[in-house]
């Protein structure tokens, strides 16, 4: 069902659904030969969601299909490129806590477990934003596994993105007078043009100099990237899975995100994905379903003094 601006969901549907099948591919890429990451959380998680097919996929229940080329770059996206995704964001925060930075965010966290499993020196405080309902969830969950913070500091901060969601990171602590480490990581085509660009300015108002952003930008987001998504879903339709990624995103013309940046007042920089994929000693899938996520761009940011 296409998105509406007071549209609802749980981690079983909609939007929802997506952050399910990215712990998902974080269970599955942890079991890879050599693994870039090691997602402990990631398989009790979607357990406790408990959508069948991605159940039965990180329980090793289900072989995803191989038989042809589209059925192999969709089983690249659950291993290998949300596997360097997940090592882009995890070394973002792992740098910047290491250069003094001690307060972050992760903006839409959903099924993220980074403040339970990322190295978070002394003093570090880590901040979630996410719906109630999502919150709620994983706390819930995370309490039942009896899984402890690493962060010294762990606050959620309940409240959809579409609500004033500042003024919620404020009540629950954040200080905008220190620096800050942000990720929007997977986030970006799930909101309308506008509101990638209010996303962005409240982050900067709340930003101190030398405040650090990990996200991502895709081109191409209202087209071809969301056409290919469906083309690489349908491989698993018959196991149940129906979300069609295409209708789960914004349509319009957007600011490219490093300009938009860099008129605000940051140091932006982008990498094509490939080149991330080479920094890891992986090479990108040579796959035609996969060609609009070989135009997305890692993005790093700095705010200026």
């Amino acid at each position: 069902m296409p998105r509406t601006d007071d549209d609802t969901w749980d981690l079983g549907s909609s939007v929802g659904a997506t952050a399910t099948m990215v712990a998902a591919a974080r269970a599955l890429a942890s079991r890879q030969p050599d693994p870039l990451i090691d997602d402990p959380f990631a398989a009790p998680l979607v357990r406790a969601v408990g959508v069948d097919f991605f159940t039965r996929l990180v329980d090793g229940e289900l072989e995803l299909p191989a038989d042809t080329a589209d059925a192999r770059a969709a089983a690249s996206v659950l291993t290998e490129v949300m596997a360097v995704r997940t090592r882009f964001f995890d070394d973002f925060f792992v740098a910047a806590a290491r250069a003094g930075v001690r307060q972050a965010v992760i903006l839409a966290s959903g099924l993220d477990s980074r403040p339970y499993r990322l190295p978070w020196p002394e003093g570090v405080v880590v901040y979630e934003i996410d719906q109630p309902e999502v919150m709620a969830f994983k706390t819930q969950t995370m309490t039942g596994l009896g899984a402890r913070p690493a962060a010294a500091a762990h606050r959620t901060v309940a409240v959809d993105l579409r609500d004033d969601w500042p003024a919620a990171l404020r009540a629950a602590g954040f200080d905008d007078a220190i620096p800050t480490a942000w990720s929007a990581e997977g986030l970006l085509r799930y909101l309308p043009p506008d509101a990638q660009d209010r996303l962005f300015d409240h982050i900067t108002a709340l930003s101190a100099p030398d405040s650090r952003l990990a996200t991502e930008d895709h081109p191409d987001t209202g087209s071809a990237l969301g056409e290919k998504a469906d083309q690489l879903g349908r491989q698993w339709s018959e196991y149940g899975y129906d979300v069609r990624l295409s209708e789960l995103s914004y349509a319009g013309e957007r600011n490219p995100v490093v300009d938009y940046l860099r008129a605000c007042g940051w140091d932006a920089h982008a990498r094509p994905r490939p080149e991330v994929f080479t920094d890891y000693g992986r090479d990108f899938p040579d796959s035609e379903a996969l060609a609009p996520m070989r135009d997305s761009l890692a993005i790093t940011a700095t705010r200026r003094r």
